[in-house]
């Protein structure tokens, strides 16, 4: 397998630490919110790495972090903290707001059909390991202490940037002028390891005792310290969306890294591009941060969003419109058909060896650096040949093609004879015109919850998608 490393800027093949044993660190959600269809895209792109690392045979321990404290509404230092916010505008306590969007979060993977990793673990888990770095950083130099925080000194790590590719100087030169955080840090890029519940932070409602005073960790600690735990020095892959290059990650390498002598906190590390809605960037002004149940209210599949997260690549942008949503849809519809084995008249089963020739070519674009849209490509050839040549997949082929893109394919719950009798009872109906009885036929169909698309090669049923 290949992979685009950010690190090095290339693709290179992937060599684990451990031979057929893949250490996976996926940055996960900031529970103060829901996630959104761009979050959504990156949790599909996670998912599809770990689904074609499988299909190669590999054991994978998959670790991803829930960030319940210490994310600032700005992504350095300055800013309120976001579920501090939150938990203001809904009237509820910090421990609240967390929990109950880790759950929206747990049910959004679930109806999304995402792998769960082998352990989530919150940041206000690991406090004592993420002291426990603080004080390394101490005795070796790289920290130092305010009154107001503790903080990473950037100047001590000649290396620092290298994930962005571009050092000290350069981002010591874009730093915002207006931003004025503790007075006595002593560099603009220095970032916070430790705040103290003073001034600003002096009613912050998540603190805890430390060797230095009460307080609680930064964003950026809470990674390495799992890591840490979970894994030791190093890891295999890390992921995340573009946005955390030059910040979070960042700053992640620059504590793990100076707390490690050195030894690399991961060899590959990968990130997805932005989504755009309409050619924009999502934001609150514009109203287009849309949740999965929003998308859901609408009539939509999560599975269609699914497939159209998987018809562009993970290193561009993709663009976000309900006219390809519509289109994706449709392409679902054809898969499940094609999962389902609808057209039955005359059909024959499609034979191993060929059914073979096309995973493999599948396999082969997936793993290309998760290269899905051509791999899309290679499964509308298979679709095609279904619906001219009537030839009908296995329940074990329906499998490994499920197991690969996770559309859920092989949990649908197949139709009754009765509801089946109803479909072919319509479709005699259509054919001679009788639009009343076939009218009456799709009604009693759709109020047991089941959709039909009239095609060339006769009616497609589709289940109408539960809204949560």
């Amino acid at each position: 397998m290949k992979l685009y490393n950010t690190l090095t800027r290339t693709k290179e093949a992937v060599t684990p630490i451990t031979p057929q044993h893949v250490s996976l660190y996926t940055c996960g959600p900031t529970v103060y919110h829901y996630y959104h269809i761009g979050n959504l895209r990156n949790a599909v792109f996670n998912d599809t790495l770990k689904r074609v690392l499988l299909a190669e045979d590999n054991h994978i321990h998959h670790v991803m972090n829930i960030t319940d404290v210490g994310h600032l509404t700005g992504d350095t230092d300055h800013g309120n903290d976001k579920l501090q916010e939150r938990a203001a505008k809904e009237g509820k306590d910090v421990w609240e707001v967390a929990q109950y969007y880790t759950e929206t979060f747990f049910n959004d993977m679930n109806r999304l059909n995402v792998l769960e990793p082998t352990r989530y673990v919150k940041a206000t888990e690991t406090i004592e390991q993420q002291i426990a770095m603080i004080l390394e950083l101490i005795n070796t130099g790289f920290a130092y202490q305010t009154e107001e925080a503790i903080y990473f000194d950037t100047t001590k790590l000649k290396d620092y940037g290298k994930l962005s590719g571009q050092n000290l100087k350069e981002k010591q030169v874009g730093v915002r002028a207006e931003v004025v955080t503790d007075p006595d840090k002593r560099h603009p890029q220095d970032f916070a390891l430790w705040f103290f519940t003073v001034g600003r932070f002096e009613d912050h409602a998540m603190r805890w005792e430390s060797p230095w005073g009460e307080g609680f960790p930064g964003w950026h600690l809470e990674c390495s310290a799992i890591i840490e735990a979970e894994f030791g020095d190093t890891i295999d892959i890390h992921t995340g969306g573009v946005d955390h290059i030059g910040t979070h990650h960042t700053n992640e390498i620059a504590q793990s890294e100076a707390s490690h002598n050195g030894a690399p906190l991961a060899h590959y590390w990968m990130h997805i591009e932005f989504l755009l809605v309409d050619g924009h960037k999502m934001s609150k002004s514009l109203e287009n941060t849309y949740t999965l149940n929003e998308v859901t209210a609408r009539g939509y599949d999560p599975m269609a969003l699914r497939l159209l997260y998987l018809q562009s690549h993970y290193r561009t942008q993709q663009n976000f419109t309900w006219d390809a949503l519509d289109a994706a849809t449709n392409y679902l519809h054809r898969l499940q058909a094609w999962a389902d084995g609808q057209f039955q008249a005359g059909a024959g089963t499609l034979s191993d060896d060929s059914f073979h020739d096309f995973c493999r070519d599948i396999l082969a674009k997936l793993s290309d650096d998760l290269n899905t849209p051509e791999a899309m490509v290679i499964m509308s050839q298979l679709l095609d040949d279904f619906e001219s040549n009537l030839v009908m997949p296995t329940a074990e082929q329906v499998g490994q093609i499920d197991a690969l893109f996770g559309l859920g394919l092989s949990k649908r719950l197949n139709i009754t004879p009765e509801q089946e009798a109803i479909i072919l009872e319509r479709e005699g109906a259509r054919q001679a015109k009788d639009y009343e009885l076939s009218d009456h036929a799709r009604s009693l169909l759709k109020d047991q919850g089941i959709e039909l698309d009239d095609t060339p090669s006769g009616p497609r049923w589709y289940r109408r998608p539960q809204t949560s």
